[in-house]
């Protein structure tokens, strides 16, 4: 993934956003629902264990902190090797009571992409076992889910289809976002159980990565039934201010002084699609946000003026 700016066409590096005065503004976050801001825990632990593209990050749950709660694999993109790019994100899943784990998986000017995956999934078996000794909140095995973005999209599928080779934990849900998948050592997406829950996500105006990806690992997943998958397209609106540009870099979620990477785009779209498809998934609850073209599914908040934000369009014939 590359960070930096380029005007001159529809793929902005980085979310730039100018508030102009008198325009309406954009949604702020839910208080409550998927997406929300009720979290039941108010700090994240963090730990960093290994070295290169063995690393990785764990973020659990506390104050207060649990005895143990759902595990969740977050892939980062192309060279968004910390996770300061999605801190945010990564911090609203695990204030929700999940603990989340990061995989560096590629060191810099690392192009091995047949060992990405490989990587990835050592990382997580390491993790797994290090959350399961140690002064750790315990997982829960029985409801783990994977996503990702744009390469780290292309791994969460991956990830999935060898789980069971692997001896990593059944996927309850996975969400690829913008993935990129297109290197020749990809498993048969077949694989993938098909009780698990997908839901995939591309950017109307994302030209880094495109919509044929997302198109092919919606469709190689045959084996999951309609009812338990869906394609979801965020779509860009200029109406008010800042902008909601539906391009490549709308996931990344950054603190401090790039706190704008953070808009309805997140609360509306990712955040929500995925804080649904895991309650879904571990807790029978919230199918309607995540599943089924629902109104509640395709929302994405209104403009201060009350002009509803144009809607996310979801499909099963992508």
């Amino acid at each position: 993934m590359t960070i930096g700016i380029n005007s001159d066409t529809s793929e902005h590096y980085v979310k730039l956003s100018i508030i102009t005065l008198d325009e309406p503004t954009q949604p702020e976050q839910p208080t409550s629902g998927p997406g929300g801001s009720d979290y039941s825990h108010l700090g994240v632990r963090k730990s960093r264990y290994g070295y290169g593209d063995n690393c990785y990050w764990i973020f659990e749950p506390c104050n207060p902190k649990p005895e143990s709660a759902p595990l969740i694999v977050f892939i980062h993109g192309w060279y968004a090797i910390n996770p300061i790019i999605y801190i945010i994100w990564i911090e609203h899943i695990v204030k929700h009571g999940n603990i989340v784990v990061y995989p560096r998986y590629q060191e810099i000017f690392n192009f091995e992409f047949s060992q990405y995956s490989s990587n990835a999934i050592t990382a997580v078996k390491n993790a797994i076992q290090e959350l399961q000794q140690g002064n750790h909140v315990q997982p829960d095995l029985d409801k783990f889910a994977i996503v990702g973005h744009s390469v780290g999209g292309g791994i969460t599928a991956i990830m999935a289809a060898l789980a069971q080779t692997e001896g990593l934990p059944t996927p309850k849900a996975i969400m690829p976002v913008q993935p990129a998948y297109n290197w020749t050592t990809n498993p048969d997406l077949s694989l993938i159980p098909k009780t698990t829950l997908m839901v995939v996500v591309i950017g109307a105006d994302d030209t880094f990565v495109g919509t044929y990806p997302g198109k092919t690992i919606f469709y190689e997943a045959n084996q999951i039934p309609f009812d338990q998958k869906d394609f979801v397209i965020q779509v860009t609106d200029r109406y008010g201010s800042p902008d909601l540009v539906a391009n490549h870099v709308a996931p990344l979620c950054m603190p401090g002084i790039f706190s704008y990477t953070v808009d309805a785009l997140d609360y509306y779209s990712t955040w929500k699609l995925f804080d649904a498809l895991t309650d879904y998934a571990f807790y029978s609850i919230n199918k309607e946000y995540c599943l089924g073209n629902t109104p509640e599914q395709r929302f994405m908040g209104l403009w201060s003026d009350g002009t509803p934000v144009n809607e996310l369009k979801v499909t099963d014939n992508p």
